[in-house]
């Protein structure tokens, strides 16, 4: 198969940023990791181990920080701890899942390999490094264990999947719509301007790109909480409001859609009616 794979490196006041990116028939993913005062945020994914070896080479990693197990952001992990014998640290929900051969579907693993096993410890609500304070902010919806730091010394964020982009199209089939709106919630009751996402990069008006795109999200589920209310099932929602087709949802067999979108807000709305 012929993939088309780069690597970028940029600093932006402070954080060092190491980007990826894969391409295949339409179908193009990236990742970001990011290093400051001896901490990386994230490792990125181990199809594009060898891209992202020269920049970890070049940092004085004292610790690894996870946002989430999923394998773009765990898949260079084996490795830095195998080479430069470095603590891992993350959400205790999925550290014994890392401890074992990844498991999720073949075209994740045609994209981004496949991740090894490694082993992480419990993060804890706060992490110190050599200059800096860190608070861990708990922000479920993308992934059950998913983490934003906040870094108390510069007031950076770095948030990992839960901004990604303003108007969210299409996501996972396990994502919980309503918990990413509590999440985004949680995060925007702390003191932060500068926004790192793990795909979008460096957000440099931070705060109102996660309001903008909590707005989006809340309007979103009013408007499907309507259309379902009138009589219209999933499918139609989706149509009227996703029209446009993905190739991603092809490529993935479903996986990620916009029905899901649709269903996640149905489903809690039905619960809470109860």
């Amino acid at each position: 198969m012929l993939f088309k794979k780069k690597f970028e490196e940029q600093t932006v006041n402070g954080v060092r940023m190491g980007n990826g990116t894969v391409a295949f028939r339409g179908v193009k993913l990236n990742v970001h990791c990011f290093f400051i005062d001896g901490v990386l945020i994230d490792t990125g994914a181990q199809s594009l181990q060898r891209f992202f070896t020269p920049f970890f080479q070049q940092l004085d990693i004292e610790k690894v920080v996870i946002t989430h197990f999923h394998e773009d952001h765990t898949g260079c992990a084996a490795y830095l701890q195998e080479k430069f014998q470095v603590p891992i640290f993350m959400n205790d929900l999925m550290i014994n899942y890392c401890t074992k051969k990844a498991d999720y579907p073949m075209y994740r693993q045609v994209f981004w390999g496949r991740r090894k096993p490694f082993r992480a410890e419990a993060i804890g609500k706060t992490f110190q490094s050599a200059n800096a304070s860190w608070t861990v902010i708990n922000t479920p919806g993308h992934a059950i264990d998913h983490l934003a730091f906040l870094n108390e010394a510069t007031g950076q964020l770095f948030t990992g999947d839960l901004y990604c982009q303003e108007k969210t199209k299409v996501v996972l089939r396990e994502e919980n719509i309503l918990e990413i709106i509590a999440s985004l919630k949680r995060v925007l009751t702390y003191d932060f301007e500068e926004v790192f996402c793990n795909h979008a990069g460096f957000l440099k008006n931070g705060r109102k790109a996660l309001e903008r795109k909590l707005d989006y999200l809340l309007d979103l589920e009013g408007n499907i909480v309507k259309l379902y209310r009138e009589g219209n099932t999933p499918e139609e929602i989706k149509d009227l409001l996703f029209p446009k087709k993905y190739p991603i949802t092809f490529f993935s067999s479903g996986e990620w859609d916009s029905i899901h979108i649709v269903n996640s807000i149905i489903k809690h709305h039905e619960k809470v009616s109860i």
